[in-house]
């Protein structure tokens, strides 16, 4: 098993070990203490797989992981038997108690029997989970963060591909060039919802040729859900230098980055924020105080509280496409070579189908290409009454368009996402 679905796993396990069902059903079972002691120990060892995946190279470490797979099946499947088991209970007739217990005696297990039963699996898993435990001293650094699996990003992007955005980045632009802040170095917020297009805008600024030249030093990082100081200094020395940070020590990190950056007029793009922690962000926010005049950290975020607590001197809130941005966007994902149909109708249709993606080009460029290949005359109008609309695309929310993409897949392929649902966001499969 990849370590990124062992740490998944070991998350899964413990988002059940303390979920309030799990911590009721093991009063009433007699075996809270064991599910206890289980977290506990899966609590330990998850607590230092992030650092284990990226030192697997060594032979030691990968054999380490590849030892935690099938105890993490293992505790995995007793937890779902433990819950299929109380749910089976709990779905029993009330109103038949003789019957209710006839059919619990006779059932695979009686109270007792079942208790014991899942006590001593419990038990015997939490015992080989220490064993592993104890041999995890591979120097590995302990992860103080609730860890989630990191989104990837990038700076580039074609310019052609983004839509009615030429505005905004030449709001960005101005906002980048301001020289008026006291402080070397400031910080701008680009805030808005999920499949809104800030990461496209935030790129669109990034290679625009005025900035490429207003400033000495341009880095790009993805932050996502991780926002963890040792790892974060590692992106921004290999953005920076595009050499990977050969030094493991944090301080060693710290002391090359303030090097690195030294008076310097710096951009520093970090997408996807999501860390709304303050004392975390001023861990990094310290390193990066010795940049020249102005300097400038552009954050995108969903979060207006993470534009708060990052200081943000100016926050820009972005918005949707107009409907006319829409349209020209949904012509050229869903129409070949982005012409305007000849046929008014089918024209009018688009138009309505655009409007209904309430200006989230995300939402636009999913349906569009999801249109392309279907027949506008028979398949579009058909899609509108009945899927369509039934979507409410609400303003923060951008799971219904996925939802629709979902919902006209074959049944294969439906079979296939269940799948790689068990790998985190952006886990390269080989």
């Amino acid at each position: 098993m990849a370590e990124g679905v062992l740490f998944n796993f070991a998350e899964g396990i413990i988002d059940r070990l303390t979920s309030r069902a799990f911590q009721e059903m093991g009063l009433i079972w007699g075996v809270k203490d064991e599910l206890l002691k289980l977290q506990e120990t899966v609590a330990q060892i998850q607590a230092v797989l992030l650092d284990a995946e990226q030192k697997q190279a060594t032979h030691a470490v990968k054999l380490w992981l590849q030892s935690l797979e099938d105890v993490v099946y293992e505790a995995d499947d007793v937890l779902d038997e433990f819950y299929a088991e109380a749910q089976w209970r709990q779905m029993m007739p009330g109103n038949n108690q003789v019957l209710k217990q006839v059919c619990i005696f006779f059932s695979s297990s009686n109270q007792l029997a079942f208790r014991l039963k899942m006590g001593h699996k419990i038990k015997s898993i939490k015992e080989r989970l220490n064993v592993i435990a104890s041999r995890r001293n591979f120097h590995l650094e302990v992860s103080r963060e609730d860890t989630r699996f990191r989104r990837i990003t990038h700076s580039f992007a074609p310019t052609e591909t983004i839509i009615g955005r030429n505005e905004d980045k030449n709001a960005i632009k101005q906002l980048l060039f301001d020289t008026i802040s006291e402080e070397n170095v400031s910080i701008i917020s680009i805030v808005g919802f999920g499949g809104l297009g800030k990461t496209a805008l935030a790129q669109l600024v990034f290679n625009d040729l005025e900035v490429q030249t207003y400033f000495e030093l341009k880095m790009w990082i993805c932050v996502s859900n991780v926002f963890e100081l040792y790892i974060l200094v590692k992106q921004i020395i290999q953005s920076a230098t595009n050499n990977i940070a050969k030094s493991l020590e944090i301080d060693l990190l710290q002391k090359e980055l303030r090097e690195i950056i030294d008076g310097k007029r710096y951009l520093l793009v970090l997408d996807d924020v999501w860390n709304d922690n303050r004392e975390k962000w001023f861990g990094l926010q310290n390193l990066l105080m010795d940049g020249g005049k102005g300097s400038k950290i552009l954050i995108t975020t969903r979060s207006e509280k993470v534009a708060k607590i990052t200081d943000t001197s100016k926050s820009y809130n972005l918005r949707g496409l107009s409907e006319e941005q829409s349209w020209f966007l949904f012509k050229k994902m869903a129409f070949q070579d982005g012409k305007e149909p000849t046929s008014s109708t089918i024209k009018a249709l688009g138009e309505e189908i655009a409007r209904k993606c309430k200006g989230v080009p995300l939402a636009i460029r999913t349906i569009g290409r999801m249109l392309y290949t279907r027949d506008p005359e028979t398949e579009w109008s058909a899609f509108k009454n009945n899927k369509l609309s039934t979507i409410r695309q609400e303003e923060n929310d951008i799971l219904p368009t996925f939802q629709l993409r979902y919902d006209v897949l074959p049944s294969h392929l439906k079979h296939c996402f269940a799948y790689c649902s068990l790998f985190p966001p952006d886990y390269e499969i080989r």
